[in-house]
C-alpha cells in the first residue's frame, strides 16, 4: 500500500528524543502523566512496567527501545491506546517525552517511509520545514 493511498485524518503528535512522531488519533483513548510503574520480572526490554489505569492493568512500553532511539531523557507522558489494537496483550500505553497536538493531515503531506520493513511506519508527514514520522501502533505491537 502506498503512503499516498493511506487514509488521512487526525493524528496526535508527540516527541521521542529529538524527533516528532505521530499516531492516528483513533488509536488513542487518553493521555496521562507518568505515575508509579510496577516492574515486571523477565519482561521484554521494551516493557517499562505496568500501572493501574481506572482498574485496568496497563502495560507501559518504551517506544524508544522499540524504534532503536538512543536518548537518555525520561518519558513524561503516557499515550494510552485502545485495547483492541494490542490484540491479546491487553491495555497498553507508550511512554513519550512530550505530547504536542492533534493535527489534520492530507494525502499531499504524506510521503512513503524510506525504511519500513515491519510495516510499523505508515509514512512521513511533511509539515513546514520538518518531518513527522507516522507510526502504526497496531503494527508495532503485533511485531513484538
Amino acid at each position: 500500500m502506498s503512503a499516498q493511498s493511506t487514509t488521512t485524518g487526525q493524528v496526535l503528535e508527540f516527541k521521542l528524543g529529538e524527533e516528532t512522531y505521530c499516531v492516528s488519533i483513533g488509536y488513542v483513548t487518553e493521555i496521562v502523566d507518568v505515575g508509579e510503574l510496577t516492574q515486571v520480572p523477565n519482561a521484554p526490554a521494551h516493557v517499562e512496567g505496568v500501572m493501574d489505569l481506572r482498574g485496568r492493568t496497563t502495560s507501559i512500553v518504551d517506544p524508544k527501545t522499540v524504534f532503536g532511539i538512543r536518548d537518555d531523557s525520561d518519558g513524561q507522558r503516557i499515550i494510552v491506546f485502545d485495547p483492541d489494537i494490542v490484540q491479546d496483550q491487553g491495555a497498553a500505553g507508550w511512554l513519550v517525552d512530550e505530547v504536542y497536538q492533534v493535527v489534520q493531515v492530507t494525502p499531499d503531506q504524506i510521503d512513503q517511509s524510506p525504511a519500513n520493513d515491519s510495516g510499523s511506519i505508515r509514512g512521513v508527514v511533511k509539515r513546514d520545514d520538518e518531518f513527522v514520522i507516522w507510526v502504526d501502533p497496531a503494527m508495532v505491537h503485533s511485531a513484538q
